[in-house]
């Protein structure tokens, strides 16, 4: 037999091969060489097809199956050999192939023409067919009409009676698709791997991104307190994560947005310091304190023993709320357990104070105390804070209470103390006693009385000298006189 015969005969086999088959038939096959353009198929026998390369690529054009790989697709033509097609070309299909596609479940392109009520009016293959508008997408669609015009691969879900009832879903095209990739993607998801992914769904909690149905919790989607997952992303928009942690047991993977910027308290130290003052923000009010944003990022405690006792349970907290503005002292730093005590300066507070002269006496009136401005001798402004046995505690500056004895109040003894200075009232004081940490402060209400006095007291003694040397100075600038007017004569 010549070579012109084995040709003649393989095309002679071949065409038989494409006898076997007819346009709209499904059949499955094993790809077996993957070209330029087109992929072959064998399709039992000798047989071989081709189909598209474009039916084998995925949304970003990468072909997405390989040599041994085993499809499923449609027969579309029988002329010069097999072509086959997964997807149905738009306008390619007649109503029988519709019918082979149904069953089979391949996807078929279909041209969205109109929105209409409930779902969308889709043109396939010269017949009309309805998508409703829950399977337009894997995410909830507000407006159906940005989808007018647009040509998608569509599942047929429903088919009869010729094409009468023809509904269809683009969604569970995407669903096999994400599936698809997740498993691809699931291969290069490992911890500390940046990846960039769309996001699906939005909930109260976090955001679920398609990369392996990872999570993105709404803690760590930026520095700063997020209250809404919703105000940083929306589904649909496209996000670079990174993974902070993979649970391969429950199939769990977390996600981080916040990891790609640099963390504000690794310079905490460089930024803030112990008696700092700035401007800051209430973000939240709790039992303990209120929390306040520094910069973003940073939230400070501004603890409740902060705040100007006011006689009322709680009462500390009646006067701020969420969004109040303000300037702040820096009690506290811990950069390692990322905390910082802050104290709210109420408007018109003086930052220091006044000390007594030699005599005792201040030298002004009492002033709300800084921290700094607690020394002995100060004369200062507080709030009775608490009433012990023992004495009284009176609260100075934020962070900074005084102890008043029983024996420096000045009140009778037996009187009724709690009386005397209600919580939350005003006192004058004279600081007694402070150690150079603050930590121990004893102050005095009976002193300011006692200053009180003597200055009187001394006050009296001058008005009286002065007035006796005037009287004497008197009598004897008389007699002076009366010599040297007598010298003269």
């Amino acid at each position: 037999m010549t070579e012109h015969d084995d040709d003649f005969a393989a095309l002679f086999e071949a065409s038989l091969q494409t006898k076997r088959f007819t346009r709209g038939q499904t059949i499955e096959g094993t790809i077996v060489a993957i070209g330029a353009e087109v992929a072959f198929v064998n399709v039992g026998g000798k047989g071989e097809a081709t189909i598209s390369l474009d039916e084998l690529k995925d949304d970003e054009g990468d072909v997405e199956v390989s040599v041994g790989d085993r499809i499923k697709a449609v027969v579309v033509s029988t002329t010069n050999g097999l072509v086959l097609s997964r997807r149905m070309a738009l306008g390619a299909a007649n109503a029988g192939q519709l019918e082979d596609a149904f069953r089979a479940g391949l996807a078929v392109e279909g041209k969205v023409e109109k929105a209409t009520k409930g779902g969308l009016e889709v043109r396939i293959a010269r017949q009309r067919a309805f998508c409703p508008m829950s399977q337009i997408d894997t995410m909830r669609t507000e407006d159906a009409t940005v989808h007018e015009g647009r040509v998608y691969s569509f599942r047929i879900i429903e088919y009869r009676d010729g094409g009468e009832k023809f509904v269809v879903s683009r969604r569970a095209v995407l669903e096999e698709e994400q599936k698809t990739k997740s498993v691809e993607v699931r291969k290069s998801i490992i911890v500390g791997a940046v990846l960039t992914g769309r996001v699906v769904s939005v909930r109260d909690f976090g955001a679920f991104v398609d990369l392996g149905s990872g999570l993105l919790h709404v803690s760590e989607m930026a520095w700063a307190r997020v209250s809404k997952a919703e105000d940083v992303v929306k589904p649909g928009d496209e996000v670079t994560v990174k993974v902070i942690r993979v649970d391969e047991a429950n199939g769990q993977i977390a996600l981080g947005l916040k990891q790609l910027s640099a963390d504000p308290w690794t310079t905490i130290q460089d930024t803030y310091s112990i008696g700092q003052v700035l401007q800051g923000r209430i973000t939240r009010v709790t039992d303990f304190g209120a929390f306040v944003e520094l910069e973003a990022g940073i939230e400070a405690l501004a603890h409740m023993s902060t705040f100007a006792p006011t006689g009322r349970a709680g009462g500390w907290s009646k006067a701020i709320a969420p969004g109040q503005a303000g300037a702040f002292e820096i009690l506290s730093i811990d950069p390692e357990k990322k905390r910082i005590g802050v104290a709210i300066i109420e408007e018109g507070s003086a930052k220091g104070s006044t000390t007594s002269d030699a005599a005792g006496t201040p030298a002004a009136g009492p002033v709300a105390a800084s921290r700094s401005g607690i020394v002995v001798g100060a004369r200062l402004a507080g709030k009775i804070d608490r009433h012990e046995t023992f004495g009284v505690f009176v609260f100075l500056a934020p962070g900074k209470t005084g102890l008043m004895p029983l024996s420096e109040t000045g009140v009778e003894k037996g009187a009724d103390i709690k009386k005397a200075f209600p919580v939350g009232s005003e006192i004058d004081v004279i600081v007694l006693e402070a150690d150079p940490q603050g930590r121990r402060i004893r102050v005095s209400h009976k002193a300011i009385e006692t200053a009180a006095e003597a200055a009187e007291v001394r006050e009296y003694k001058e008005r009286a000298d002065v007035a006796l040397s005037g009287s004497f100075g008197g009598s004897l600038a008389d007699k002076l006189r009366g010599a040297l007017s007598t010298r003269t004569k």
